[in-house]
Order: C-alpha cells, then structure tokens, then sequence
C-alpha cells in the first residue's frame, strides 16, 4: 500500500505508526511530559483510522442474489 494523494498515512501504515507510538509509551524511561505528548498524537492518529476504516465500510459492496451490487 502507497501513501494517500493527499499524503496521509494509509491505513496499513497507520497501524504501523500506532504500534510505535505503543512502543514509546511502555519505555521506562520515558518522562511524563513525554509520554503525554505520545499518546495524544497516538489518540489523534487512532481517530484518523477510526475515519478511514468507516469510510472503508460504506464503500464495500454487497453482491444480492440476483448479481446486483450495492452500497453496504
């Protein structure tokens, strides 16, 4: 998977990113300071998947009995 046109982070590596940002927060040596800035880029970044993974959603499409798609 590429990177969006628009220079996003696509999903694949979203998740990529997310797992480091897990990473940095189970460092012991990590400071509070730090670790707060970490985890709000972390929450910033899961919400941006929560957005792709339901636009993903609405663009599946459902084959019907008849051999018709549609939206799901």
């Amino acid at each position: 998977m590429q990177k969006q046109e628009d220079g996003e982070l696509n999903l694949e590596e979203a998740f990529d990113k997310l797992e480091e940002t897990v990473l940095a927060l189970e460092q012991e040596d990590i400071s509070l300071e730090e670790s707060f800035q970490i985890y709000k880029s972390g929450m910033e970044l899961l919400k941006k998947c929560n957005q792709a993974i339901d636009q993903v959603e609405k663009k599946v499409l459902v084959l019907n009995e008849d051999g018709e798609t549609h939206e799901f």
